[in-house]
């Protein structure tokens, strides 16, 4: 049977809005948390899928977040308090720590206070209007050195959506908190690497970590939270929710009083989508979609990481974005007839693969995540549709880079580098037509092997594009210097 595929971008670029600090209306919290104890990260097992057990064991100088959030009874004002078990990864010493506060580049502002290095009081230095918070050390941190750094803080989310997509907001009933909370930045061969990101990418990029979250929300809000639910108190009208997630690159968490919870099992996953009830049968369709994806995901690149994958519908300006376990669909096109939900779910998907448990400098570097993405909803159109799928597919990657002249602009750019309609074509839409070039250059079966070694040996981690390039080298016993040249390098 003839099946027709429409496919559409998610670069949408919108005019910045300012949001006026407003004062605090009055709430009604819960009794606050306990003090941060010590955590066996043995109990994060619990939402991993089994055949990754053992990298707890690996990832045990990982960061761990303890975290407390309190949501205003209007939604958009929160306090929250942090405790974070830092150790120093690297090979040298460190003399201050970074911290990235998203909602000050994102639409809201966030402000922090109280923080303290080992229970001492520390002032904090800041940049990138005020998006990065330095912490400076009194006394050097050593390699494999570990120390404890918490911190208060409170955010007012901004009501619209301009920034961003949308990703930290709260509109049409939707509490989206993406990266709302003071996030580690990643140290790497840039030293610490941060930057006020264009709004045309992601703008998180960090390393794995463990999170226990306490949300104190009002009792009608539903939540939805990266890793597993594993506690609930309710008192009066407000509740407060615990969940554990990790290993885990971010934390994400989203309420509205208007979802409804629809669930899928495949393959050990439990697949759920949180919506309103009359966009069931988008949410239906949408988990068919994402089980037939996971099925053909695990088969070629290795077993998807968690025992759970939530969806939810919100009104981002992105068809979709990506997080840990979680993946946000904007809500107007959850009506299947509009002809753009299965491709976003599926390449949605793929991100769980491909940023999630393999990681990259989505700034820097963002061809090799949803270039990868991209190449893998083919290779699902492939195997759902067959030789149709594949080649309506392929029509769609060629359209995108037809879009910018057929230009050999290199694939491997940062972002900043692209104007919008080139990051579309090239990193989107020439990128993945890289792959479909290298697979015919290494061979089918050698590529094969190549994707599943480069999954399993980058798991956890963070990838670059010369370890792609090794990997891939390794795989086929062949030098891929030219091809690179002529695709990736500037």
């Amino acid at each position: 049977m003839k099946k027709t595929f429409l496919f559409l971008t998610s670069a949408l670029l919108l005019l910045t809005s300012c949001l006026s600090l407003q004062p605090q209306a009055e709430a009604t919290p819960l009794p606050p948390a306990t003090a941060t104890q010590p955590v066996n990260l043995s109990t994060f097992k619990a939402g991993l899928n089994p055949q990754y057990h053992a990298v707890i064991d690996e990832l045990s100088n990982a960061s761990l977040y303890q975290i407390d959030f309190v949501i205003n009874d209007n939604l958009y004002q929160i306090t929250g308090k942090q405790s974070v078990d830092y150790t120093n990864n690297e090979k040298v010493t460190l003399n201050e720590i970074h911290f990235r506060l998203f909602p000050n580049i994102l639409g809201g502002k966030m402000t922090v206070n109280n923080i303290k290095v080992n229970h001492e009081s520390i002032e904090p230095k800041y940049s990138l209007n005020d998006s990065l918070l330095v912490i400076p050390l009194e006394k050097p941190l050593q390699p494999n050195e570990k120390i404890n750094i918490s911190m208060e803080f409170e955010i007012i989310v901004p009501r619209s959506v301009d920034l961003n997509y949308g990703v930290q907001a709260y509109y049409s009933d939707v509490l989206a908190l993406a990266h709302a909370y003071p996030m580690i930045a990643v140290y790497d061969d840039e030293g610490w690497n941060a930057e006020i990101p264009p709004q045309s990418g992601d703008v998180a990029y960090a390393d794995m970590s463990f999170f226990i979250v306490t949300v104190d929300a009002p009792k009608d809000l539903v939540l939805v939270a990266s890793g597993i639910e594993t506690n609930v108190e309710e008192t009066g009208n407000r509740q407060r929710v615990r969940y554990e997630a990790g290993p885990v690159r971010d934390f994400y968490l989203v309420g509205s009083p208007n979802y409804q919870e629809f669930i899928r099992e495949v393959d050990g996953v439990t697949l759920r989508f949180y919506t309103p009830g009359y966009m069931q049968a988008g949410a239906e369709e949408s988990l068919d979609y994402a089980a037939q994806s996971i099925k053909v995901f695990n088969e070629k690149y290795g077993a998807y990481p968690y025992t759970e994958l939530d969806f939810v519908s919100t009104p981002t300006l992105a068809l979709g974005i990506e997080y840990p376990g979680m993946i946000a669909i904007t809500d107007w096109i959850m009506e299947p007839q509009m002809g753009y939900l299965e491709v976003t779910v599926v390449h949605e998907v793929a991100h769980q693969w491909f940023y999630n448990l393999v990681g990259n400098d989505q700034l820097d570097e963002p061809w090799l995540d949803e270039s990868l993405a991209q190449f893998a909803t083919m290779e699902y159109f492939t195997e759902r549709y067959g030789e149709e799928g594949m080649m309506a597919f392929r029509r769609e990657l060629k359209g995108r880079w037809a879009y910018v002249g057929n230009e050999e602009i290199p694939i491997g750019l940062p972002v900043r580098d692209y104007s919008g309609v080139e990051y579309s074509g090239i990193v989107y839409g020439r990128g993945a037509l890289f792959f479909m070039e290298l697979e015919s250059f290494m061979g089918a079966e050698n590529f094969s092997a190549f994707m599943k070694s480069y999954v399993a040996n980058n798991a956890w981690g963070i990838s670059t594009t010369e370890i792609l390039r090794l990997e891939a080298e390794l795989s086929c016993g062949c030098d891929l210097g030219e091809l690179f040249e002529v695709w990736v390098y500037r």
